[in-house]
């Protein structure tokens, strides 16, 4: 089994994928960026061609997603947007989806629902024996989602 985590945005989309064959093994990561002086249309077409290619190029068979959860409003209707386009993608694709919220991830990968970021970082780079954390942010992001994912496999089906 083979899972994509995804952290929509509309500048930037990370994404990551995770082998599951016994204990998780990440397999790629990265992102999907958008220009900022673009056009709204041009922006979601990028997303929408560029996730496309993501999926044919490394064959998930799930996909773990962030809900959109937030606690300001400036960005809300952009990553939203973004979520849309994702969705359809994934539509199209036919890949079965689970989407999990921020505490969720936090909670699946340090056993809190209220941890910081460095320690989900820190979770994800203990699970995947990593020296480093990975970057950029979007991407470490979508590579915590993809391991929530490998950790409520059952739920995804």
């Amino acid at each position: 089994m083979r899972i994509l985590g995804l952290d929509p945005g509309l500048a930037t989309l990370g994404f990551a994928l995770v082998d599951v064959a016994g204990a998780p093994q990440l397999f790629d990561y990265g992102i999907i960026q958008t220009a900022k002086h673009q056009p709204l249309g041009d922006r979601l077409h990028t997303l929408f061609t560029d996730l496309h290619h993501v999926i044919a190029e490394n064959a998930p068979t799930c996909v773990a997603i962030e809900k959109l959860f937030f606690y300001r409003m400036g960005n809300l209707i952009a990553v939203a947007q973004a979520r849309g386009v994702v969705l359809l993608v994934l539509h199209q694709r036919q890949l079965p989806i689970q989407e999990f919220s921020p505490p969720q991830i936090k909670q699946a990968l340090t056993g809190r629902g209220n941890a910081n970021k460095q320690d989900v970082r820190a979770a994800v780079m203990r699970e995947f024996g990593l020296q480093h954390p990975p970057q950029p942010d979007d991407a470490a992001d979508a590579i915590a989602i993809a391991l929530t994912g490998c950790f409520h496999q059952g739920a995804i089906a």
